[in-house]
């Protein structure tokens, strides 16, 4: 079969459906959560389900290896609780360990922060699930050790990894024959499939002491890491409450700090002191005053955003309406800043995203991540996990609110959402991809609340991209952003990237299910810019 052209463009309308939905970027994942609904399991069960079915299916986006985040709609007290599934640095690693480096290697032992996944898939199901850890983890189990059929898109990714694999400390299996897999071969995780055995049946403990936390340990120590039993140990999730603000009539979501959600809510609020929708969606003017809402954002968001138990941000200030005034005022419609730079507020009070929402009204709005593509590379040998690099997020410019510090949480990228209406669910949504996060969120929630797109319409629609989540970083256009309006924007002052074919996979990946309050009807989008799709029932 010949090798993914990305050269398509593709129609899907929404999915339409009212006892339950699952939304992901792999239709075996999507399915996996599907037949958790189909067994009487809520929006947590199938969240965890469709999550560890993807750390099989797209094993450099995801994996038990990673941390996850979490937002859930209870439909009985219609309250939004936010899980914190992250990580913390090893307690012995300091910035020493790293002198002489400007920023943390990305593909080091030193990156990797303690995976919060398996604590946090326990977590969820402990406090809003029904089903046991045995019970969701079971088609995960069987496509790991039964073998898998590779999809398009994920396998033109996996491809392009062929010679980082090579390198890669104990990823033999992700390399069966010695050669990345082709589309639509068959592929077996065996080593990954007896690591999520042992954690369905001796729940995270199997993950955090015992074999696995041996491998973990003894993998990073030979490369140089200073991980240990006791950092294992000691991993705990958090829960605690979402923040949010009024978009359009609409109450968005985010995750709080460590996590970038913050910057999506901030770009909004700068962004609803303008009639958006006034403007073509594509024009260079609507266009212009969204990336500079999104730049203004993303300054504040590299310097406040940190561990908030260790070192906190004031929300409230960052999302006052004064304080978005102010950032407002620094717009100009004829050219673009250069840079911005962070603001005083006053003081006052590679990713897969899935989104589930049930037939009662519960929804979950879940994200997994190892951060880029296989994260460090560094297999934990035996186990099938790959580890993450969330610690190649930390800072090591001294006094910086993001720091690294052993024992604490990096900035975090991957962020799921969620929106309400008048008290009732309204969205529950997500679009992956690095800093491409925050972006993906503020662009698909104006399509929908400032332009009255559909689910599918809204994933649709070309986007563009702050590169490095920086104030002053490459600006990239999707292919379908009109020329025109490329040309004008370079004249404001934008570095402009045009991308088209595979490199649109710097645009992100999303989900979204709607929901209506009145029916309970839902109406559910998946990007084509991966293989997933929207399966309900």
């Amino acid at each position: 079969m010949k090798p993914m052209s990305f050269d398509f463009k593709s129609r899907r309308s929404m999915v339409v459906a009212r006892r339950g939905m699952v939304a992901a970027s792999n239709p075996l994942a999507a399915q996996a959560g599907l037949n958790i609904l189909r067994r009487g399991g809520n929006a947590a069960d199938a969240a965890i389900a469709t999550a560890a079915m993807l750390n099989v299916t797209e094993p450099a986006s995801t994996g038990i290896g990673g941390d996850c985040f979490a937002l859930f709609f209870d439909a009985k007290t219609r309250q939004v609780t936010a899980l914190n599934g992250s990580g913390r640095a090893p307690a012995a690693l300091t910035p020493d360990h790293l002198k002489g480096y400007a920023e943390v290697p990305e593909r080091s032992a030193h990156a990797v922060t303690v995976p919060g996944a398996a604590a946090g898939w326990h977590d969820l199901l402990k406090r809003h699930g029904t089903m046991l850890l045995k019970e969701v983890l079971a088609d995960a189990i069987y496509h790991a050790r039964e073998g898998f059929p590779v999809q398009p898109v994920f396998g033109a990714s996996w491809q392009a990894s062929e010679q980082f694999l090579r390198n890669a400390p104990n990823a033999d299996e992700y390399l069966p024959g010695g050669r990345a897999p082709q589309v639509g071969q068959i592929v077996k995780l065996t080593s990954l499939a007896n690591t999520l055995q042992a954690v369905a049946e001796g729940g995270p403990a199997a993950f955090y002491t015992g074999p696995v936390a041996d491998a973990i340990v003894s993998t990073l120590q030979a490369l140089g890491g200073v991980m240990t039993h006791e950092d294992l140990k000691n991993h705990s999730s958090t829960w605690g409450d979402a923040i949010g603000t009024e978009y359009r009539g609409v109450v968005v979501y985010e995750h709080p700090p460590n996590g970038q959600g913050l910057a999506a809510l901030q770009a909004m609020n700068i962004a609803a002191g303008w009639d958006l929708g006034a403007l073509a969606w594509d024009s260079p003017e609507r266009l212009h005053l969204m990336v500079e809402a999104m730049r203004l954002a993303f300054a504040d968001a590299r310097q406040y955003i940190a561990d908030p138990h260790l070192n906190p941000c004031d929300v409230d200030a960052l999302l006052s309406d004064e304080y978005a005034a102010e950032r407002r005022a620094l717009v100009s419609a004829e050219r673009a800043m250069q840079p911005p730079s962070y603001g005083m507020p006053f003081g006052g009070s590679n990713t897969v995203y899935l989104s589930v929402v049930d037939g009662q009204g519960n929804a979950c709005s879940f994200i997994n991540s190892l951060y880029m593509g296989f994260g460090t590379g560094i297999v934990a040998k035996g186990t099938g996990v790959f580890l993450q690099n969330r610690g190649a997020c930390f800072s090591l410019e001294p006094g910086h609110p993001n720091c690294l510090a052993g024992g604490k949480r990096p900035y975090h990228t991957i962020i799921p959402a969620m929106a309400l209406k008048d008290g009732d669910l309204w969205a529950s949504f997500g679009v992956m991809g690095g800093f491409m996060q925050p972006q993906g969120h503020f662009q698909v929630m104006s399509a929908m609340l400032d332009d009255d797109l559909n689910s599918q319409e809204a994933l649709n629609r070309p986007r563009w991209c702050l590169l490095d989540g920086t104030s002053s970083s490459v600006l990239a256009l999707e292919e379908g952003i009109p020329v025109a309006t490329m040309a004008r924007l370079a004249e404001l002052g934008h570095t402009v990237k045009p991308v088209s074919g595979r490199g649109r996979g710097v645009f992100g990946d999303g989900q979204i299910i709607r929901r209506d309050a009145e029916t309970g009807v839902l109406f559910g989008g998946s990007d084509p810019r991966k293989d997933g799709l929207t399966a309900a029932f």
